[in-house]
């Protein structure tokens, strides 16, 4: 910081001057960067108009946190952040839709798929998903069933196009084309990875 170069004359005198030549000031400013900087890259995807964010939302949090604590070597400097976060994910953010928009996702579930499928929380929310947007029994046994189906990568989920396009087509492109030997978890994937969110609440804050 000792190359910053600071004009003297003028408005910014005294004790502004003594602010921007003081480390603690930067050290600060370091600090909120590089807790700000990951979270603000969620709020650009939540706003992102390319492509429905809802498939990529709870992997965007997990992965915020892992670059913020990437960032510190010492827990104490982030472990009150984390606090904030947590709460106002379970409080606001989190919900069944964003669970099931990770698994959906195949942009995502191959490729973590032993991690995703050790997460219990994020199956309740899966599941519960499952409940609240299809009310017949019938149609939920075919989605549980025909789900073997895409998490093995079979049939049309195989086919080197659909291997190869997990992660250059949108979740829901993907579904629409590669997604008929299983229907029903077709429809309910597009159902879910079609709906979009909002930062209007971050907006007025």
């Amino acid at each position: 910081m000792s190359t910053l170069a600071v004009p003297t004359e003028g408005k910014l005198e005294g004790e502004n001057l003594q602010i921007l030549y003081s480390p603690s000031f930067w050290n600060n400013v370091v600090h909120a960067l590089k807790i700000g900087g990951p979270l603000v890259k969620v709020l650009r995807l939540v706003d992102e108009e390319k492509r429905p964010p809802m498939g990529y939302l709870y992997e965007a949090i997990d992965r915020a946190k892992e670059a913020i604590q990437a960032s510190f070597s010492d827990q104490r400097k982030y472990k009150r952040v984390f606090e904030i976060i947590d709460k106002r994910w379970d409080s606001k953010l989190h919900s069944p839709l964003h669970a099931a928009g990770l698994v959906l996702n195949p942009e995502l579930f191959y490729d973590n798929e032993e991690r995703i499928l050790g997460d219990e929380p994020l199956w309740n929310g899966y599941y519960e998903c499952i409940d609240k947007l299809i009310p017949a029994e019938s149609v939920q046994d075919k989605i549980t069933e025909q789900f073997s189906i895409y998490r093995n990568a079979e049939q049309f989920f195989e086919k080197n196009m659909a291997i190869r396009q997990r992660k250059t087509k949108s979740p829901v492109e993907w579904w629409k084309q590669y997604g008929h030997s299983t229907p029903d978890l077709q429809k309910f994937a597009i159902k879910v990875l079609s709906l979009t969110c909002s930062l209007s609440g971050c907006e007025r804050n």
